[in-house]
């Protein structure tokens, strides 16, 4: 070990890296996780909705409903061991129509093989009691739900990487890596004053450059690197009074989980993603957007008022699919996938990915052996 600059090193300092610096930093080894902005979680960590995902959603066996109902514990856990400020509202998933009650016991069937607790159908009446203002036929409760502080959050998991003897360097791009002969790997790294370190692992979690990280690796196949689609999701923020304590949801579009409603850590109201597939990175926010807001919204709350909403942000998701395709699953691959010892690639990390966050660590340093 006393060869090597750092036991691992982490590319992305975003909410999943820092997660898997955290679990590799647990296991007593030193890591560097090294990000390319100035700041940490700057990228897909920032642009998000801050939901807490119980897993209802995901199909058997997955990463992401395994990784998402193991992570959402965890995650409720560290936010409270670190004072990480966090909400458990709740979520109402509603159909608003006939084929959306039939939907709901897709759902809530699926919910109960990936182990999610608490779940329970609610009638029309009992959701409405819940939620006065709500409009809708049938839904499902998922207490497990919530909201949380994601920034705070990410700092915390840095402490404890720095705690544990690590280092988090921004402004600090990863241009490429070799692995040694003996084992490990040199890392070139950028920025200010180049570098290049040594380490016996390596991860690599940068979101939207994993595809263009992983292609800068000696050796990796290149066959393996799936292509990446850009998935743009906005939000608009509702002026006035939130109209709902817990989140709101209608069931999944195709693709993603839709237009749902949260109200945030503040007490103000947003609604958002919606999904369009963009070929640039690009974050503004076309007001004419709204349009089809207050029509999906207004399925579930009528009593949304004309001129409303304002334009507030926009995410970018690394997608692995494209218009129409089935969405698939968390791309976790370990030395098995592309035949690299110590080497554990990411790919398309999107939703639930931040909930998962804790448990993606945990599983990456399974990849590793640890």
């Amino acid at each position: 070990m006393a060869d090597f600059d750092f036991d691992a090193v982490v590319v992305g300092a975003g909410a999943v890296g820092l997660a898997c610096g955290y679990a590799l930093s647990r296991r007593g080894l030193t890591v560097a996780v090294l990000e390319a902005g100035p700041l940490i979680g700057e990228g897909v960590s920032a642009r998000n909705s801050e939901v807490v995902h119980g897993g209802l959603y995901y199909p058997t066996g997955s990463l992401k409903a395994k990784l998402c109902v193991q992570g959402r514990r965890a995650l409720y856990a560290f936010c409270e061991a670190h004072k990480v400020t966090y909400d458990k509202c709740g979520k109402l998933v509603v159909a608003t129509d006939a084929a959306g009650v039939e939907r709901l016991e897709a759902i809530l069937t699926q919910a109960e093989i990936n182990d999610v607790e608490g779940m329970a159908r609610l009638t029309k009446g009992q959701a409405q009691a819940m939620e006065p203002l709500l409009q809708c036929e049938a839904a499902l409760h998922s207490p497990e739900s919530g909201i949380f502080d994601s920034h705070s959050y990410m700092l915390a998991l840095q402490g404890e990487i720095e705690a544990a003897g690590g280092a988090v360097v921004v402004e600090t791009p990863f241009e490429g890596a070799s692995p040694l002969e003996a084992g490990g790997f040199s890392v070139r790294a950028g920025g200010a004053e180049p570098t290049t370190l040594t380490c016996r692992m390596l991860v690599t979690a940068p979101g939207l450059s994993a595809q263009a990280v992983a292609a800068t690796i000696e050796g990796f196949p290149k066959a393996t690197i799936p292509k990446l689609h850009y998935g743009k999701g906005v939000y608009f923020r509702l002026s006035g009074k939130a109209p709902f304590s817990r989140l709101i949801y209608p069931p999944p579009i195709h693709g993603a989980l839709g237009t749902h409603y949260r109200r945030d850590l503040g007490g103000q109201a947003v609604f958002g993603p919606d999904l369009q597939f963009v070929d640039e990175l690009d974050y503004s926010v076309d007001p004419a957007r709204a349009g089809s807001f207050y029509d999906y919204i207004r399925k579930f709350w009528p009593g949304l008022p004309d001129g409303a909403l304002n334009p507030d942000y926009a995410g970018i998701r690394p997608k692995l699919h494209g218009p129409d395709e089935p969405q698939p699953d968390f791309r976790i691959d370990g030395p098995a996938a592309h035949g690299i010892a110590g080497l554990v690639t990411l790919f398309g990390i999107e939703s639930p990915g931040l909930t998962s966050s804790l448990a993606i660590g945990e599983e990456v340093a399974g990849r590793l052996g640890l």
